[in-house]
């Protein structure tokens, strides 16, 4: 049996801290014998797609989000690695989010979810999250709101999340061990889980 995950990096910034972060988290859960595909979305032009979704009243699967959408369906896991921008995640990564309003037509107007029902239920979804600050105490709360949201829309249960402050004190995260161990034990854990869920 294949577990599979995908990865969704809400950075444009190859080699930063939230980069290095879902590395850790992905070999996490490879060495939890799951496969993890990176999903690359930067490329994308999420407006013209949305007019596309809504042109006929309802979803529409374009070609340009037909790769993408069977990747999500196919999924046991998700792995959602984000800094906060202006107290949530980045106009890019929300934008790809809101592309699966097909997802969320489907599951809550149509009563006719396109997650198969074998796998509804079993799916789970684990969040990395990266802020500058440490004196804020809600700074994670609006990208955590939004990633719960697109997580149910798509049928994951939020399994878990490492949420990590006063990045402007670490710099970087390459010279904290322990943040580095966190984020793969975390897709370590999301592994097993997935393949305990499994029937």
């Amino acid at each position: 049996m294949t577990y599979r995950i995908i990865a969704l990096q809400g950075s444009t910034k190859e080699g930063g801290n939230t980069s290095v972060l879902l590395d850790q988290a992905i070999y996490g859960a490879e060495a939890g014998g799951c496969e993890v595909a990176r999903i690359a979305f930067t490329h994308l032009d999420p407006g013209r797609i949305l007019e596309k979704v809504f042109s006929r009243g309802g979803p529409v699967l374009g070609p340009e989000m037909q790769k993408i959408y069977s990747q999500f369906h196919d999924a046991d896991g998700i792995i959602v690695a984000s800094p906060v921008y202006t107290m949530g995640v980045p106009g890019k990564l929300k934008s790809l989010m809101d592309l699966f309003q097909a997802f969320f037509i489907a599951k809550y107007e149509e009563k006719h979810p396109l997650v198969p029902a074998d796998k509804r239920g079993r799916r789970r979804g684990l969040f990395i999250s990266l802020a500058g600050g440490a004196d804020c105490p809600t700074v994670f709360d609006g990208a955590k709101s939004t990633v719960t949201a697109f997580f149910e829309i798509l049928d994951f249960h939020y399994h878990d999340d490492l949420l990590i402050d006063d990045m402007d004190t670490i710099g970087d995260v390459k010279t904290r061990p322990d943040l580095l161990k966190s984020a793969y034990d975390k897709g370590h854990a999301l592994a097993k889980a997935l393949k305990k869920e499994k029937p």
